[in-house]
């Protein structure tokens, strides 16, 4: 049973995936949607080629809990994605994913540069494990 993560946002989306028995993330991808031409097309194709069972968006909350514009964005994106695929869709809060993943690259000592390739996918990988590891126990 494989799961996709994506860590949405308007330029970017990282993508992740579960191992087969839903114990592990690792970061795939991330797909620009500035060079991308049609991102949920990519997004059908990575889920044909590695047999996606659901998929789980990163919802961004404000540390008060509340969902800002970023949130609705993410919902939206969610909404869409329902409407298109015939998977379920999950929310996951997603608070400090990207922190945690700048973080570690950082202590990592990845330059700028690379950080800002794989920050998207990294964040991803860590939002997802974070819903793997909810759903084990």
């Amino acid at each position: 049973m494989r799961i996709m993560g994506l860590d949405y946002g308007e330029r970017r989306i990282g993508v992740a995936m579960s191992d087969l028995f839903g114990w592990t993330a690792q970061g795939l991808e991330v797909i620009d949607q500035k060079v991308v031409a049609d991102p949920m097309a990519r997004i059908v194709e990575l889920i044909r080629q590695h047999e996606v069972e659901s998929i789980v968006v990163g919802l961004p909350k404000n540390m008060n809990g509340t969902v800002g514009p970023s949130g609705e964005n993410c919902i939206a994106f969610a909404e869409k994605l329902k409407e298109t695929l015939s998977l379920p869709v999950q929310l996951w809060d997603e608070r400090l994913t990207t922190v945690s993943a700048e973080r570690a690259l950082l202590e990592a000592d990845v330059s700028r540069r690379k950080r800002k390739q794989v920050i998207d996918k990294m964040a991803a990988a860590i939002l997802l494990q974070s819903y793997l590891d909810s759903i084990s126990k």
